[in-house]
């Protein structure tokens, strides 16, 4: 069978191991969106945009670390995921449905990094993950296309030390002005802490620990984490890599999802 007639019959066999995974989440974030059926008429399910040319799928093979088959298979389960969402949509209040979004929703996208790669999380954190994967020509568009996917995925599951730096940087540079300062330590860590009791003011304490990890990461002393004061602090110390909140699947998740893409 040609390649830009369908997926491969091997690549279909090791998608449908994957799929399983993410249909979890798909039906978590659809039991929160649809209501009562008295009040709302389920939509047909809308397949999403036809595969790509077998061109994408080349240059996929030579900008991530993904083989053709892997590709394959996440595109069944990026087709699977928006499907999924698509369905769900319901309609509104004149009975019409609502516009469904032809990619990977914010909703969906969190869903599976809590039941997929296990990101229990705080929110500010997971806010930062989608706002930061590549979404849309200029960033920060709609939804996550198939490319966009496979690119985050890769960096997420097999990128390099300096990827996976910069991928932690840009989710702690809460206004993206290539620094993160203290205000900005301070709000993350703040909600990472939970509050003990007795705490008078469990500000303070934030302060404090804001003080130490500066102390830390602040190579240049000048008050403020660049992204080289970060490289050089990561590099001496790896477990500063996420030490403002976790935003990186664990090995064994990553490991126990990259197995689903894996022919036996």
């Amino acid at each position: 069978m040609a390649d830009n007639k369908g997926l491969s019959m091997a690549a279909s066999c090791i998608a449908l191991r994957g799929v399983r995974i993410f249909l979890n989440a798909s039906k978590a974030a659809a039991a929160r969106r649809v209501s009562p059926p008295v009040q709302r008429r389920r939509p047909k399910p809308v397949v999403p945009g036809a595969k790509p040319p077998q061109k994408v799928f080349d240059a996929l093979v030579k900008t991530t670390k993904f083989n053709k088959y892997e590709l394959e298979a996440l595109f069944t389960m990026y087709r699977t995921l928006v499907m999924a969402a698509q369905s769900a949509v319901p309609t509104t209040g004149i009975g019409q449905t609502a516009p469904k979004t032809d990619g990977i929703d914010q909703s969906t996208f969190r869903d599976v990094l809590h039941n997929t790669f296990d990101l229990v999380t705080e929110e500010a954190i997971l806010d930062r993950i989608w706002v930061t994967w590549e979404r849309g020509a200029a960033g920060g568009e709609g939804a996550i296309k198939f490319e966009a996917w496979a690119r985050g995925l890769s960096r997420m599951l097999r990128g390099t030390d300096e990827e996976r730096r910069t991928h932690c940087f840009a989710v702690y540079d809460l206004n993206a002005d290539g620094w993160i300062t203290k205000d900005e330590m301070f709000s993350l860590l703040k909600n990472s802490l939970l509050k003990q009791p007795g705490d008078e003011d469990p500000d303070e304490g934030v302060r404090d620990l804001v003080e130490l990890v500066l102390k830390k990461m602040d190579i240049d002393k000048d008050g403020r984490v660049s992204f080289e004061d970060y490289r050089q602090a990561v590099e001496q110390e790896p477990l500063l890599l996420e030490a403002f909140g976790q935003c990186l699947p664990s090995k064994r998740h990553a490991v126990t999802f990259l197995r689903t893409l894996v022919a036996k």
